[in-house]
């Protein structure tokens, strides 16, 4: 059971751990619990491939002497003092490092909304099994569907717990449930695959077993008989929602202070420049009811709001910690992530916002393109922008998806692509990045 109860007692333990930091010599000291407590099951074909259960509190104690850091993990059951005499003494032989410190006292959350991410909830293995088994099955029910990768269902909660020698004290918990399958349509050479998943923070949200396994069926079936596109330059290509997330997820890493800092983002020069069309708009905020991403304070107890980090076209801001915005001169918008001794920037629930037409509206004024929903390999370059892809999808001809097609790269830069793409009206913001449907003018295709 993982009981929420337990929460002051781990806020105690952590506070102990950075009382007794700076009893051993820490000038400063942060001290954080990670728990976990998940259970999944696989199956294959009707039959149960595997089952996994785990729950863990990890503690992690980070210490400053000077400009000198270290951080230590322990697992429950550790002593204190012996835990704080370790880390001090190796914060005093390590490198000095001028940007790495607490967040400053009056960045601290004075207080934090409860934003709902908690779903007590207990779901049994047989629940989880019972579920994967009817997602497959509905997906091998298509028609034409010949085959099964997997199908799969989970359970997990977590919880964070932070305490600074500056002052804060707070934690949270989270549940997220899911449901997964991957089906294969056809024979022999002429095979393809699709898959469909859904991930909720609360069980009763979560889309049903059938619907899963329907969609993911139709999306294998209905990729069947590709052919390769012409090879072509200027292209508009439109991306589903499901790649389109994954290219808003380039535009979030090249706005990331840390990238900037390093001098690895293509943008790094472009704050307060045009970088999209006018109007177009993309939010960051932690602070959502039940947001997919939520969190009602950061890695290091600061609580972070919304950010329009593009603005009418124009970028406005990075993501900053308080060690990233230190070495940028700027100020934390709360945005760090604990990982180890290292706090890093990163996006919470991430939004390209929609526009004002529907994607058969959007795709209706394409004579000729090539729509979008899969993308494979990692030719991206974050450095200078280059992106060159694998695709498949279907090819628009009159406004009209028609033929499926496969084996073809999509190539252009990312700064061209951002400054010419166009959004659809149905974004799902039940992910931690969210993107309408997008339209993306310019574009070159390797073909036949």
């Amino acid at each position: 059971m993982f009981h929420a109860d337990k929460t002051q007692e781990l806020v105690d333990k952590a506070a102990k751990l950075v009382e007794q930091a700076t009893q051993s010599g820490a000038d400063r000291a942060d001290a954080v619990v990670v728990r976990g407590r998940s259970t999944s099951v696989s199956v294959r074909l009707g039959k149960v491939e595997g089952t996994d259960a785990s729950e863990s509190d990890s503690f992690s104690l980070r210490v400053f002497v000077g400009n000198r850091v270290a951080s230590v993990s322990a697992n429950a059951g550790f002593e204190a003092a012996e835990l704080a005499d370790r880390a001090v003494a190796m914060a005093r032989v390590s490198p000095e490092d001028p940007f790495a410190t607490l967040a400053d006292p009056q960045d601290l959350a004075k207080s934090y909304d409860d934003l709902d991410l908690f779903d007590p909830t207990e779901v049994t293995s047989a629940q989880l099994t019972e579920a994967a088994l009817a997602t497959e099955e509905a997906a091998l029910a298509v028609e034409g569907v010949t085959n099964s990768s997997g199908a799969g269902a989970s359970a997990g909660m977590g919880g964070l717990v932070l305490v600074t020698s500056e002052g804060f004290s707070g934690a949270y918990m989270g549940s997220r449930f899911g449901r997964s399958v991957s089906v294969i349509a056809g024979q022999g050479t002429a095979m393809e695959r699709d898959y469909e998943f859904d991930s909720r923070l609360y069980y009763a949200d979560l889309d049903d077993a059938e619907t899963i396994g329907r969609a993911a069926g139709e999306r294998a079936v209905r990729r069947l008989d590709p052919r390769k596109a012409e090879t072509g330059a200027d292209v508009t290509v439109v991306l589903d929602p499901r790649v389109a997330r994954g290219f808003v997820g380039h535009l979030a890493s090249a706005i990331n202070g840390a990238s900037v800092a390093r001098k690895t983002s293509f943008l790094r020069e472009m704050m307060g420049e045009r970088i999209m069309k006018p109007g177009m708009r993309l939010t960051d905020d932690p602070q959502i009811v039940r947001g997919p991403a939520s969190r009602p304070f950061d890695g290091e107890g600061v609580r972070g709001t919304l950010l329009n980090m593009v603005e009418d076209g124009v970028l406005q801001t990075w993501f900053l910690s308080t060690g990233t915005a230190r070495e940028l001169g700027l100020r934390t918008n709360g945005r760090g992530v604990r990982g180890g001794s290292n706090v890093n920037p990163a996006s919470t629930n991430l939004a390209l916002e929609p526009g004002s037409v529907s994607p058969q509206t959007l795709i209706s004024g394409i004579s000729s393109g090539f729509y979008v929903t899969e993308v494979i390999g990692q030719g991206v370059n974050m450095i200078t922008g280059e992106y060159s892809r694998g695709a498949s999808g279907f090819w628009i001809e009159d406004g009209e998806l028609t033929y499926p097609v496969s084996e073809v790269t999509i190539a252009s830069n990312l700064k061209d692509m951002f400054m010419n793409t166009t959004p659809a009206d149905d974004i799902d913001r039940k992910y931690g990045t969210a993107s309408p449907t997008l339209a993306v003018e310019g574009m070159t295709i390797a073909g036949k």
